[in-house]
């Protein structure tokens, strides 16, 4: 650990913040009369704000990205050798840690051919809406150009993205989008729309009957989440996703997982998606892939996908006709490879798979004692637990309420999430939880302990 700066070493730090920087999703009339967090370095699964407190930091940076923890320098030093030798070229010519990670990734991925790289998760996820127009207008006739998307689930920041986001509030003033986007319902049982056994088979079969109604030779692709991430940590039932699989399949679909925040470990395995048995034509990853050290985005197709984008090369407009700039940068697959180094030889998966056991008999726990919490789910070290105030009537706990208990947990040197300023209906009322894959049993015991402790003075204070 190096010596912090003093907190009068930092003012300026913090005074040139509040003068300059446009934080993301903050709301800066707050910042007239209190200084912003600053935070100044981090270590494992801790970190320091320019005030000197210390937090152990449950959401891994804010938006489930640095998965291996903080303060790799294995992964540091990576980049920098890398940069030195060569830091960038444009992506119409390869490099060496673009070819050895593409590689090395796709033996992860079995029935997976292709690695597209971009830089972020919104791009990853615009370049397979391109891809999927583009194969429409070159193969049906520019028929097939619909993509349908998931009610609650999200895929992006940009217009195309926000053109197919299951949380209206994110979407909210940044119309009017483009057309050929189309919302299916989402499948969270808790919040169950039918009244039926086979729920996780019935909520498939309503994508069928959007598909039905929009007309199957209009439709070239679906994009899930494999788990929910931001729009309440929504694990899918049983039986839902060989389902989607089977309509997909059956109507000539292709199946877009977004593995944005599930992949690269989240959920015990690599990619979410290899949880439940299914093979997806294209996958799209960001976050996690090098535990934000360096930007790194990719849209990984099977061998099918990729080939009907090959032609004659006097055809000159066949080809994936797409750039990202910084796709080209060498330092995110570099340090994309120490990444995957360090979950295989520190046995991440497996201790994301047993630490994700014990969060999720924690909150359980806590669900006893506390008749607030209405449901808990999750997959390994991605978990959710839903507030209500009624648990009969499952009416959601106010917003504001779920906000104090986060900022309650803050106080006591803990950070976590919660879904925020993203759906209607008063449904932003999960508590989310994403702990790096490194997470201890006595990590595991203090975040759920000071969710207990936040839940017990922030609802008794309603009383």
């Amino acid at each position: 650990m190096t010596v912090q700066p003093s907190v009068n070493d930092l003012a300026p730090i913090v005074a040139a913040d509040r003068a300059h920087v446009w934080h993301h999703l903050s709301q800066h009339k707050q910042y007239e009369n209190i200084d912003p967090r600053v935070f100044v370095e981090g270590k494992g699964m801790r970190l320091w704000d320019a005030t000197g407190k210390e937090y152990l930091d449950a959401v891994s940076g804010g938006v489930w990205t640095v998965n291996v923890g903080y303060g790799r320098t294995s992964i540091a030093d990576a980049v920098r050798d890398q940069l030195v030798k060569l830091n960038y070229y444009a992506g119409a010519a390869g490099n060496v840690p673009a070819a050895v990670f593409a590689q090395k990734l796709i033996e992860k991925m079995p029935g997976m051919s292709r690695v597209y790289y971009s830089n972020s998760g919104s791009e990853a996820n615009e370049k397979a809406y391109k891809m999927v127009r583009q194969i429409a207008a070159r193969h049906h006739g520019g028929r097939k150009w619909k993509i349908l998307y998931r009610e609650r689930d999200y895929h992006g920041t940009t217009i195309g993205t926000l053109a197919t986001s299951g949380q209206p509030q994110r979407a909210h003033q940044y119309g009017p989008y483009p057309d050929g986007f189309v919302m299916v319902p989402h499948c969270l049982e808790y919040r169950k729309q039918w009244d039926v056994e086979n729920y996780g088979e019935r909520a498939a079969d309503a994508i069928e009957e959007v598909i039905l109604r929009e007309g199957p030779d209009t439709v070239g692709a679906i994009v899930l989440e494999p788990v929910t991430a931001g729009g309440g940590v929504i694990t899918p039932p049983e039986g839902y996703w060989q389902r989607v699989q089977e309509i997909c399949r059956k109507y000539d679909i292709l199946l877009h997982i977004d593995e944005v925040v599930c992949g690269l470990g989240r959920t015990g395995t690599w990619f979410g998606y290899q949880h439940y048995g299914i093979q997806p034509d294209i996958v799209t990853m960001a976050k996690g892939v090098a535990s934000g050290y360096a930007a790194i985005s990719c849209t990984v197709t099977t061998e099918r996908v990729f080939e009907m984008f090959k032609d004659a090369p006097e055809d000159g407009m066949s080809y994936f006709r797409d750039i990202s700039t910084f796709g080209g940068c060498t330092a995110g697959p570099v340090a994309a490879l120490e990444n995957m180094r360090i979950i295989e030889d520190e046995g991440l998966l497996d201790n994301t798979t047993r630490m994700g056991e014990r969060a999720l008999a924690n909150l359980n726990a806590l669900m006893d004692r506390h008749a607030v919490i209405g449901d808990v789910r999750g997959k390994g070290l991605f978990l959710g637990a839903e507030l209500v105030a009624d648990r009969k009537t499952k009416e959601p706990l106010a917003e504001r309420l779920v906000q104090a208990v986060v900022a309650d947990c803050m106080g006591q040197g803990v950070i976590i999430g919660a879904t925020n300023r993203s759906l209607d209906g008063g449904l932003n009322n999960t508590l989310c939880l994403s702990p790096a894959l490194i997470a201890t049993a006595d990590d595991i015991d203090r975040i759920t302990d000071s969710i207990d402790r936040a839940l017990t003075k922030v609802i008794a204070g309603q009383d």
